[in-house]
């Protein structure tokens, strides 16, 4: 209980968290043969692998994936944001090699989500009739990733800030002191807000970066129209299937996924 009540606190405090050795070196090993099996081209133009919706993605190649679904470390965590009743509403791969530039900062909820429509240096409301938090995203790094390599990086506790991001730190991050790259060795797991400013930073690291985003939501809401597919070649549990369901208001028309 008390280590399930730090992370309660670190996570509504920054707005992401680190769990580190969720997956034991045989799991992480797996999961990139599986990966090597699909004979991706060169990260390049492209760092994304293996998105849905609009099909199962990734989930397709193998039941390693679909079992960091409803992963057991990581589930009483996504309850804390989430609540009993959520779905999984989008996930995709991200994969850099050495000398790959970084991405821009953002955030897709709250003042700092492009159609919020706050003005810099302007105190935001957070209206009653908008979306401004309710989603979670987990990363799972399938290789070392840090301060010494590159990959997520965020502003702690951004996720609670009525003021948009200033221009000039969204402009150049990397001159920033707010921003982190937390370590993430291969095995851990991010979990972050999508309220929270965060994104890629540059790639540094002489091996690939490889992670697993597996993005949900509370029950009765949506990103697009489109839904992730559940894979054909696996069997799940009645656990996971429950993350496939459609939007619906929770308890009443969506079951809990901890009953």
């Amino acid at each position: 209980m008390e280590d399930l009540e730090i992370q309660q606190y670190l996570l509504d405090l920054q707005g992401y968290l680190v769990v580190e050795n969720v997956l034991n070196p045989d799991e992480v090993a797996t999961l990139n043969e599986l990966f090597d099996q699909q004979k991706l081209p060169s990260p390049g133009k492209t760092q994304r692998f293996g998105s849905a919706p609009d099909g199962p993605g990734f989930l397709q190649w193998g039941k390693p994936f679909c079992d960091l679904l409803d992963h057991p470390q990581i589930m009483p965590v996504l309850r804390f944001r989430l609540g009993d009743c959520f779905r999984l509403d989008r996930l995709y791969g991200m994969y850099m090699k050495a000398g790959m530039g970084r991405g821009r900062l953002h955030a897709d909820y709250g003042a700092m989500s492009p159609i919020s429509g706050s003005v810099p240096g302007k105190y935001f409301n957070f209206p009653k009739h908008e979306i401004t938090d309710g989603f979670m995203v987990v990363a799972w790094s399938l290789t070392d990733a840090g301060p010494d390599h590159g990959g997520f990086c965020c502003i702690p506790g951004s996720h609670k800030s009525n003021y948009r991001l200033p221009k000039k730190i969204f402009d150049a991050p990397e001159k920033s002191p707010l921003i982190i790259i937390p370590q993430a060795p291969a095995g851990s797991a991010i979990l972050f807000s999508e309220a929270l400013t965060h994104g890629t930073s540059a790639w540094y690291g002489k091996h690939e970066r490889r992670s697993l985003l597996y993005k949900y939501c509370v029950a009765h809401t949506a990103w697009r129209p489109n839904r992730v597919q559940p894979p054909t070649n696996t069997e799940l549990t009645s656990r996971q299937e429950i993350l496939f369901r459609e939007p619906a208001e929770p308890h009443r028309h969506f079951p809990s996924l901890f009953e």
